[in-house]
């Protein structure tokens, strides 16, 4: 009898041991940018691993310095098999033309991922990629983008006061902090799929806001000073007609703001949202110090 039970423990041991992993989560730090204390990717994502470790049910892999790869006898090359049995992926690096998902195949893949229920998140310039065939990917993959000249990227403060009723904000309360909050994102406009995009983070830009100067470039663009007072979206959810998952968020920039309770439960969230892990009643709770914050930053010498 001693035997079964112990044969019943080991099997439930075996079963837990398997499903704490059935669901991994790949976040893609980019290569280290802009001064110290910006664009840390690298530092930022371990700390959402950190934040992540032991919750039921996802394990986390962080691949810093852009795309996962492999070296083969002399070269380097991709290393496309990490996203074997993913359930998700994070883009969180410089995008534009140099945007890791719209290098050599990565488009391709990613649509493979999608079309598998492959949840996608992309966060700050990871949301920025050129018009064209890698906008309309976006347009698939998440229902919006950062097109230049068309998009803006102040440094400002927008007050978040009130969140949608959806698991990304399960415990979040409202926050603000100063940062390069992108907006007037290019969206889809199929109604179908654009029916699929929910607003997570609505504030509205001050006129001065609207009249720059952005980041880059200065501005201002009219199109933009003509929307006085319309309300802008910062972060989105989107639902994919294949049934996957995608969120979009602009912050980031400013490596200091993830020590923001309220910032940092939503990104959180919203990886277990496109995971399709379940998210807690209140939120992923997770505390975080000055000391982590100052953990794996990038070496970027007097830049």
């Amino acid at each position: 009898m001693k035997s079964v039970f112990r044969l019943l423990a080991l099997l439930c041991l075996s079963v837990l041991s398997v499903s704490a992993a059935d669901r991994r989560i790949i976040i893609i730090a980019g290569k280290p940018s802009h001064p110290p204390g910006m664009h840390e990717f690298r530092a930022g994502s371990l700390l959402l691993q950190k934040c992540l470790a032991g919750t039921p049910g996802v394990s986390v892999e962080v691949y810093s310095n852009g795309w996962p790869s492999k070296v083969v006898g002399t070269l380097t090359v991709d290393d496309n098999s990490v996203f074997d049995g993913a359930a998700a992926v994070l883009i969180y690096a410089d995008g534009g033309g140099g945007h890791p998902a719209i290098q050599r195949d990565h488009l391709k893949l990613l649509d493979g991922l999608a079309a598998k229920g492959v949840g996608l998140g992309f966060a700050h310039y990871g949301v920025e990629v050129p018009a064209g065939d890698p906008g309309a990917a976006m347009h698939r993959w998440i229902g919006g983008y950062y097109e230049n000249a068309f998009s803006v990227n102040p440094m400002w403060s927008p007050k978040y006061e009130k969140f949608p009723e959806h698991p990304v904000t399960r415990g979040v309360k409202p926050f603000s902090n100063r940062d390069e909050w992108y907006f007037n994102m290019r969206w889809v406009e199929d109604p179908a799929a654009k029916a699929k995009i929910t607003p997570i983070l609505v504030a509205t830009p001050s006129d001065e806001v609207r009249k720059g100067p952005y980041v880059y470039p200065a501005g201002p663009y009219p199109h933009i000073v003509a929307a006085s007072g319309r309300e802008e979206t910062l972060m989105w959810t989107f639902e994919r007609p294949d049934g996957g998952r995608g969120f979009g968020f602009t912050g980031g920039h400013t490596h200091k703001n993830w020590g923001n309770d309220s910032q940092r439960k939503l990104l959180l969230n919203a990886l277990l949202w496109i995971a399709k892990a379940e998210v807690p009643a209140n939120g992923v709770e997770s505390m975080v110090s000055n000391e982590d914050l100052q953990q794996n930053l990038d070496d970027k010498g007097k830049r």
